[in-house]
């Protein structure tokens, strides 16, 4: 009864719909006037109200402006927009020498900024980004009065519109983004605009009216790929008006419409992509996959594991509900079932062109969008960003929701609670902002632990833009008092996120910071128990818990003296000590460019395993890279590092250094490799080798267009609980990495990148580039070669049970492979292993019903190639077998070859 009282309450009265949106004519005398109000002024006089919550939000933006700093994407952004304009100026090799992602994503609203920019002269690089902020609020502020506007035409009711722009506007998330990300905003923007855009086109049906959908929806598709939400729900809605029809002449109508749509999307997705215009179906399909490409950021942050989006389908709904306010939760919650309630009951009415079907529209695309993100698994960021868009939707739900709860009550003062209730909310929103501000987007809800310290900083990625720099920097401004003696250090060769927030400090503040550089950096390694360095001298947090942190550099000339009374703990090019919560490192006499341009991974054994961070269960080990420039000075010749050690008792360390060290002092093993004296574990576009616990990979001559391209690689543990519990179905784990953050191109133009791998055993590794969905590169290979050469030179005596592609052994219970000569090329096939038992009891019992044992397998995993020569050894059980058959086979085309013999052990 309940859920039909408020349903009841939402009933679409055409008829006091039109009392409530129309007023009656006035006199004519009393319309004669001297001075007629202008058309825009009638028009928007009775939305005063929206006009002044808008006001209000563009007058508070402007106070706040200048409180975001510079985030990692918009320098990335720029890149793209620079490299755009220069194509249309005619420079086509800077453009098509760009990354894959400067040339394949949509440039539109970046494009627009530039543009902006340059017409209006803005210079300096802090003009430049106060101008883009400012732009990128703006356009959110115009997203909500969409937002207004579609609430009005669907509610009819002033009030309710304005609740929907004013929750719409109040999410903490997207308020923080809107001056930063213009990426997502944009794109939030130009959905609600199409949205818009597709009520008035189902309202007006006419050509000009769907020309212009189309439009929108174009620039809506080449910001983000899920504008093809709108894309596809436009034909299939123009389809039922198609069936509902009455005569050829509406059905023509119908017709040209729907044409004039679909010719409008394309030509503006065209046009707005200049990467299509060479070649628009070929290229097409790369932009369409092109966020395939971006494997790295198919993980997410989430309840102290980084879990993989396909093995997480609830991710979604989940950093949703925990990251917005709960008010509006539940109200979107009610007006969301409330819309499919009135579908299911009266189906026909909601597939006709109703105010109920764009009802049905709008909970269609949110359900779809989130669905696609279970099935698909697309490339996502940490967070629900991409989908920042769905906001918008579930802004008018509420909107629906508050009326219809309402609309259950029939005592006025009991509605006007549930509207005082509503306004509470957004009340309390505000206020939580307020209190967390500039760091609004690391907002979560009462739904998690806020009060325990650091509880969130080790579950959720709270953030990963870096704007809170800024903070940082300007704490560092005005504490120099707290700073060790700036004499012992050298100014720090700070990063690019580091150079640009600088850059983008009011004068003032830049010069008060200038001195103290040298002998502080700031870190933001979240999840790592490293941020609980005894170092820290400020941590910028929101809830208690760290986004970043402000550490002082050693007094590096107290540290030389110190290990100048005892014995390194390891000497290599540089002796290490392990000194009161630190590593330290001296090099006499020194190259600079050991501090200049080297970094190291320090991996760190814990005492007790439980000291690690939740999301390193399993593990034996925590890494942290540190560039030695912000950790190290060179003075009177020597060089000196000192890298902080985490607050738990510690078992032992290991150094390992990054491919710029290694390609001046310590790539020997690579080195030595190339030379021929160290044989390959397996090539391709990269000779592939192992050294010291790392993956290398050298190619002769580098080409670094090519090394741009994202590596993946996979490794396959020997025992299946080593794998990450998520992974353990397939004995394996996934990464991908960049060549720029782990490798470096040499001297005489070979290239060697470097990948860590983890510290149990390990049985094959499967590694290459990747693009456009498929690979580039690949290769396959064990990891322990020799013990499939010792075994082959072992059953190389023996008399082989039977002859096929490969010859069949048997050692100590093993069933031995081995052909000579053999390519790689022989290997890539799946081998079959079908064994029948002497008795059918022995059999598991899931094997029973097909009467043999299946141990099928890929070679890589359980053999290796060498000098010419293949071998691979698989272990047989222990019940008696009588017989085996056994062979290689590719998926869709059958048995390459195979053999049956009788076991007879």
């Amino acid at each position: 009864m309940a859920a039909v009282g408020i349903i009841g309450g939402m009933q679409d009265d055409e008829t006091r719909r039109a009392m409530t949106l129309s007023t009656p004519s006035a006199p004519a005398s009393s319309r004669a006037r001297k001075f007629p109000p202008s058309r825009v002024v009638r028009t928007l006089a009775p939305h005063w109200g929206a006009l002044l919550a808008l006001a209000l939000f563009l007058v508070a933006g402007l106070a706040v402006l200048d409180d975001y700093g510079v985030t990692v994407d918009e320098i990335g952004n720029a890149l793209r927009s620079a490299r755009v304009w220069a194509f249309l100026a005619g420079n086509e090799e800077a453009f098509f020498d760009a990354p894959s992602y400067v040339r394949a994503y949509g440039p539109s609203f970046e494009m627009a900024l530039l543009f902006a920019e340059r017409s209006l002269g803005i210079e300096g690089i802090r003009s430049v980004y106060l101008s883009q902020h400012l732009l990128i609020h703006l356009s959110f502020l115009t997203g909500g009065l969409f937002v207004y506007f579609l609430a009005l035409r669907l509610f009819g009711g002033r009030l309710l519109a304005l609740f929907a722009m004013s929750l719409f506007l109040l999410h903490p998330r997207l308020y923080a983004h809107s001056f930063y990300n213009g990426k997502d905003i944009a794109f939030l923007v130009a959905f609600i605009v199409a949205l818009y855009l597709a009520h008035r086109a189902f309202r007006r049906d006419t050509v000009a009216a769907f020309a212009l959908l189309g439009v929108g929806v174009g620039i809506a598709v080449n910001l983000r790929i899920m504008g093809v939400v709108i894309l596809a729900a436009i034909p299939s809605l123009r389809a039922l008006d198609f069936a509902f029809a009455q005569g050829w002449p509406e059905r023509m109508r119908v017709i040209l419409t729907t044409g004039a749509f679909a010719l409008a999307a394309t030509l503006t997705a065209y046009a707005l992509l200049p990467y299509l215009w060479a070649d628009p179906v070929g290229r097409a399909a790369e932009w369409w996959t092109t966020p395939s490409e971006h494997l790295v950021i198919r993980n997410g942050w989430l309840r102290g594991l980084l879990e993989r989006i396909a093995d997480f389908p609830e991710y979604l709904p989940v950093w949703f509900s925990i990251t917005s306010p709960p008010f509006a939760l539940l109200l979107g919650l009610i007006g969301g079932a409330a819309i499919l309630f009135r579908a299911v009951r009266a189906p026909r009415e909601a597939l006709r062109n109703t105010r109920r079907r764009f009802g049905l529209l709008l909970t269609t695309c949110f359900a779809l969008s989130i669905l696609a993100v279970a099935a698909f698994n697309p490339g996502f960021y940490f967070g629900w960003r991409h989908m920042y868009f769905l906001w918008a939707l579930f802004a008018l739900f509420a909107a629906l929701g508050l009326r219809g709860l309402a609309g259950t009550l029939r005592l006025r003062r009991l509605r006007a609670a549930v509207y005082g209730a509503a306004g509470a909310g957004l009340a309390a929103t505000l206020a939580s902002m307020a209190l967390i501000h500039p760091n609004q987007q690391a907002f979560f809800n009462f739904s998690v632990d806020r009060v325990t310290p650091e509880y969130l900083r080790t579950q959720y990625v709270m953030e990963y833009w870096r704007h809170p720099m800024r903070q940082a920097l300007e704490w560092l401004s005005n504490n120099t008092d707290l700073l060790p003696d700036k004499t012992a250090t050298v100014a720090r060769n700070t990063d690019v996120m580091t150079r640009e927030n600088i850059a983008f400090l009011p004068d003032s503040t830049r010069a008060s910071l200038a001195g103290n550089l040298g002998v502080a950096l700031i870190t933001n390694d979240q999840r790592e128990s490293w941020a609980r360095s005894a170092r820290a001298l400020h941590r910028v947090q929101v809830y208690g818990n760290t986004l970043l942190t402000v550490e002082r550099k050693d007094d590096l000339r107290a540290v030389y003296e110190a290990t100048r009374r005892r014995e390194p703990d390891a000497v290599a090019a540089y002796d290490a000590y392990r000194l009161d919560g630190a590593v330290a490192l001296v090099m006499e006499p020194c190259d600079t460019a050991f501090v200049e341009q080297a970094a190291a991974t320090l991996r760190v054994t814990p005492v007790d395993s439980g000291d690690l961070p939740p999301w390193r269960e399993g593990k034996r080990q925590e890494p942290r890279v540190f560039r030695l420039i912000d950790y190290g000075a060179f003075f009177d010749g020597k060089c000196v590092a000192s890298l902080p050690l985490p607050d738990y008792p510690i078992a032992e360390f290991r150094l390992v250094w990054s491919p710029e060290l290694l390609a001046r002092e310590t790539a020997r093993a690579a080195i030595t490799a190339r030379n021929g004296e160290s044989r390959p574990l397996a090539q391709a576009a990269y000779d592939l080798y192992l050294a010291d616990g790392e993956l290398v990979y050298v190619q002769e001559q580098c080409d670094p267009t090519e090394a741009e391209r994202p590596f993946r690689v996979s490794v396959f543990s020997e025992r299946a609980d080593d794998s990450p519990e998520r992974q353990r179905e397939w004995v394996g784990e996934t990464t991908n990495f960049e060549f720029r953050r782990q490798g470096a191109l040499l001297e005489d133009g070979a290239c060697v990148a470097l990948f860590p791998l983890p510290d149990y055993p390990i049985a094959g590794i499967r590694t290459g580039q990747y693009a456009d969905g498929g690979a580039i590169w690949e290769a396959a290979f064990s990891a322990n070669p020799e013990r499939y050469e010792a075994a082959y030179r072992a059953a190389a005596g023996k008399e082989p049970l039977a002859r096929g592609a490969f010859d069949l052994r048997l050692l100590d219970g093993d069933l031995v492979y081995v052909k000579e000569p053999c390519a790689q090329a022989d290997t890539e096939a799946r081998f079959f292993l079908h064994l029948e038992p002497e008795r059918m009891s022995d059999l598991p019992e899931d094997r029973r019903e097909y009467g043999f044992d299946n141990l099928d397998f890929t070679f890589f995993l359980n053999g290796a190639w060498f000098d010419g020569r293949c071998a691979a050894r698989v272990p047989l059980p222990d019940y008696p077998i009588a017989s085996v058959r056994t062979g290689q086979y590719v998926s869709g085309v059958g048995e390459i070859w195979s053999a049956k013999f009788a076991l007879g052990r």
